[in-house]
């Protein structure tokens, strides 16, 4: 039977421990409550189970992470991991999570497609699923639960020996310190099968929010209401590819406008096909701070809701205002060769 560890920072709630016993089941569960005498996490299957405060807080859970921290950015090496989160109220627990899975991930903690359960206080986020099941609410989360450990156990994702690669930008290439970051990643990569699509002002149409049955409709086609280039060049090149790269400078702490589109336009295809086998990257480029903001947001949109796969250290994040500064980035060549060897699984 395999390991489990448990990272359970404060007392669970009758529902909590529910959903913690449904994800234990069929393994050898390892409880980790505090700081203290956490063991060797590299390498290992990590489920963390945060019970949240009505102020959105965990305090138990910021000092575990802290004292992960304190190993080095290597500390979860080699390990894969889940989230559960219960809240009494409506919020918190989608923010929570994404601020977990970033922050792990730098420390090198892979994410399974759809790694989160969370629970509010009403339980109307499963409302959609129970739709389907026709099941109380309660038992669509331990059903929910049982699937993502299912999916733990399965997991034997191993680096593509020769990935396809996408890369995805909105970006103007005379005057992007993304893309410029990109073009540094991209020397390393040559040998390796890249599209990259613009998508340029004017051409995404953002999603119209159709139906569910419209929606199902177009993409059991592979296709959209919207057509155009998501259909004609993007849904093509997302199902041919094993790894896909998103381009990201930072607008407003937020994804362009462009992009996001793209990502809300995917539903189409969602519904016809599921990303759980393709990991997704990004380069993203702050004029000043906030590059954590556009991965949370990244990792909520793609990994949480699309079950794309999150890689270890699947973030290249710079500071650069002026046209070209990253170019002066301290280190900046080394960070971009180390990055492209993580994509391709050689790090």
């Amino acid at each position: 039977m395999n390991d489990l560890y448990l990272i359970i920072p404060e007392k669970p709630s009758d529902l909590l421990r529910k959903m913690i016993d449904s994800v234990a089941e069929g393994w050898n569960p390892i409880v980790i409550e505090d700081e203290h005498n956490i063991p060797n996490l590299r390498s290992k299957t990590i489920v963390f189970a945060v019970e949240l405060n009505n102020a959105g807080i965990s305090l138990g859970l910021d000092k575990i992470l802290v004292e992960i921290f304190s190993r080095g950015k290597h500390g979860l090496c080699g390990s894969v991991g889940g989230v559960l989160v219960h809240s009494d109220t409506e919020l918190f627990t989608k923010t929570v999570a994404q601020n977990i899975i970033f922050l792990t991930n730098q420390l090198g903690l892979k994410f399974i497609g759809r790694p989160l359960v969370e629970a509010t206080g009403s339980l109307r986020n499963f409302l959609t699923m129970q739709k389907v099941s026709k099941k109380p609410l309660t038992d669509v989360c331990i059903e929910s639960c049982k699937d993502l450990s299912m999916r733990l156990k399965e997991d034997n994702a191993f680096p593509i020996e020769n990935p396809n690669i996408l890369v995805l930008h909105a970006s103007n290439r005379t005057t992007s310190n993304s893309l410029m970051l990109w073009d540094m990643v991209k020397k390393h990569l040559e040998d390796y099968d890249i599209n990259e699509i613009h998508i340029e002002n004017g051409t995404v149409k953002d999603c119209i929010g159709c139906p569910y049955k419209v929606c199902k409709h177009y993409g059991q086609q592979t296709s959209c209401f919207y057509g155009g280039i998501m259909v004609e060049e993007v849904y093509p090149a997302i199902l041919k590819s094993d790894i896909v790269i998103w381009i990201c400078p930072n607008y407003n702490d937020a994804i362009t406008a462009n992009l996001s589109a793209v990502i809300n336009r995917l539903t189409a295809l969602f519904r016809k096909t599921k990303f759980y086998d393709k990991d997704f990257f990004s380069i993203i480029v702050s004029g000043n701070s906030g590059s954590d903001s556009v991965a949370k947001q990244l990792i909520s949109a793609l990994n949480i809701n699309k079950t794309f796969r999150l890689p270890p250290y699947f973030a290249l994040m710079a500071t650069a205002n002026d046209k070209g500064a990253v170019l002066e980035l301290p280190n900046i060549e080394e960070h971009a060769r180390e990055f492209a060897m993580n994509i391709i699984g050689k790090l």
